[in-house]
């Protein structure tokens, strides 16, 4: 019986130091993980710069109504329309290359279904949408604002607002990229000299989304915006960055 028990205690011994070896080296390695998470500081650097749109998009419609049993007129109409909306781009100095007709569209008017009218008497919208793309950003603009010339001959038109577009955007995001580099460089010296630290190499970094947003707002998103509605346009692009610290 003695010398079970000292068995038993021999093997419960050698567990208990076991568990105490585990623990020590879980220990250890936290203990090294934490100082070497220590050693590095991350910081979130920024860079902006203001631009110009360079291009726009003009997109507008110009519509008929017409009842079933006089389509045919409708579209002869809607053919006329179009003629007098490409006299009218013409004339203002608008490229044919920059313009993209749609074909027609009818859609039924549905509001005519509930004055019980017979099928022959139904009306149908038809409606046909113009998109303009170009560099003339000026020109569009000024265009855009003066349709009246069209309305007067009879053209029931209406025009979407403008969208303004920036084309360097690609080049102008790498440019802000070392700007928002040195900027979280910046701000890593600025915190490790509370602590007595010296920033030392760059560990890591990555880019964050890029924001193209309209100048002084503040309306971010963390899949990146793009403000068409603004001909002048703010660009932010961020830096994830992780420095050494010594």
């Amino acid at each position: 019986m003695q010398q079970s028990n000292k068995s038993f205690a021999l093997w419960l011994g050698l567990l208990i130091g076991g568990s105490l070896l585990v623990s020590s080296v879980i220990f250890a390695l936290t203990l090294y993980r934490a100082r070497t998470s220590d050693n590095a500081l991350s910081v979130t650097g920024s860079a902006t710069t203001e631009v110009v749109s360079d291009t726009v998009r003009w997109t507008g419609s110009f519509t008929r109504t017409a009842k079933l049993a006089a389509l045919k007129t409708g579209y002869e109409q809607m053919a006329k329309d179009l003629t007098l909306v490409r006299e009218f781009l013409l004339i203002n100095g608008i490229a044919e290359s920059d313009v993209t007709v749609s074909t027609i569209f009818m859609n039924q008017d549905y509001s005519s279904m509930n004055q019980n009218v017979s099928a022959s008497e139904r009306e149908y919208i038809l409606n046909q949408t113009i998109e303009i793309n170009s560099t003339d950003v000026a020109k569009i603009t000024a265009l855009a604002k003066n349709v009246q010339s069209l309305i007067d001959k009879g053209v029931i038109f209406s025009s979407n607002p403008l969208e303004y577009y920036y084309s360097n955007l690609p080049e102008t995001r790498v440019a802000l990229l070392s700007d928002a580099l040195k900027d979280a460089k910046a701000r890593a010296q600025k915190i490790a000299e509370t602590t007595g630290d010296r920033v030392g190499a760059l560990q890591s970094a990555s880019s964050g989304v890029v924001q193209v947003l309209s100048p002084n707002s503040v309306d971010v998103s963390d899949y990146g915006a793009y403000d068409t509605a603004s001909l002048n346009k703010s660009i932010m692009v961020t830096v994830k960055a992780s420095f050494n610290l010594r």
